[in-house]
């Protein structure tokens, strides 16, 4: 059984889609298991269906409207660098109706209605292909994995949306009289957990390089401080799953395949911009047939 296992990154999401993108198309390789926290549960479903030009076309396109119902930030742009500071009138007005979050992000939860239609959500269930999307239970302190064969249409577009809620800058969404959020804080790549569903070959699209390049900023306020700490935790989550995953198919005789991305792609994760975008996914592609290339000849 071949698990695709792709981790959370944001905006990052469209290098995972070009790799994934070669490895099915081009390199026709086959998959029991599609797996996927945050960003990378909203491209896992099209992935196992096979809609490869659908989600490219998706993904590549949605910016900080398609997201967000109330904004949080305020994106400039400097020459080829983004700025990100805090929208304190949205904020506010979130705050002013109640909400636990500086922003809420609807209309994602929209566009994943859109995008991912009740046909397309048969398909897969017909085919048999298993997708499993990775949420985090605030109320239980539990990761929990919710599988496509064992969800109705609308619940699993919910699971989907609720991976992705980076909070607090995105909606806290209660579901089943619990509070949920975005997978990532509790795993960022479930390698783990493809192989506890009988996994054994995994290929695993970390939106991260493999070792650190980058020392961040100074913190400018308290807002940058907020960035940075989350950040941080995620790093160390990355590492604790990656260390994991790597033990386990060690003990298990499990093939397990991690593709990186060979260079930093932004520290600004959150903006959604489509050139870039574009950019990042033909570079997954090409990542991804040169990697292939070099081992075959090796």
């Amino acid at each position: 059984m071949r698990a695709l296992v792709i981790s959370g990154g944001g905006s990052k999401g469209a290098f995972a889609g070009g790799v994934a993108h070669h490895l099915i198309e081009e390199a026709g390789w086959k998959y029991d298991l599609y797996l996927g926290t945050s960003t990378g549960s909203l491209l896992v479903t099209h992935l196992a269906a096979g809609a490869l030009e659908e989600i490219k076309h998706a993904f590549t396109n949605v910016n900080q409207t398609s997201i967000f119902s109330n904004n949080p930030f305020i994106v400039k742009q400097k020459g080829k660098i983004n700025r990100i500071k805090i929208n304190h009138f949205n904020v506010l007005k979130n705050f002013l109706k109640g909400k636990k979050t500086f922003g809420e992000s609807q209309n994602l939860r929209t566009l994943i209605g859109q995008q991912i239609t009740p046909s397309l959500f048969k398909s897969v269930k017909k085919q048999h292909r298993e997708v499993i999307i990775c949420v985090s239970n605030f109320t239980l302190n539990e990761i929990e994995y919710k599988a496509l064969s064992e969800c109705s249409y609308s619940d699993f577009l919910d699971w989907i949306w609720i991976s992705c809620n980076y909070v607090p800058f995105m909606s806290l969404v209660i579901k089943n009289r619990q509070e949920y959020a975005d997978g990532g804080f509790g795993c960022i790549i479930a390698i783990e957990e493809a192989i506890r569903r009988g996994a054994t070959e995994v290929d695993a699209i970390m939106l991260s390089t493999e070792v650190q390049l980058v020392n961040r900023m100074r913190s400018r306020n308290a807002f940058d401080l907020l960035l940075s700490t989350l950040d941080f935790m995620g790093d160390q989550i990355t590492q604790d799953n990656l260390k994991v995953g790597n033990l386990l198919a060690t003990q298990k005789n499990i093939k397990l395949q991690t593709f990186f991305t060979p260079r930093v792609l932004t520290t600004q994760s959150l903006v959604f911009n489509k050139e870039e975008m574009e950019q990042w996914w033909q570079e997954g592609l090409d990542f991804a047939a040169t990697l292939l290339s070099s081992k075959s000849q090796d």
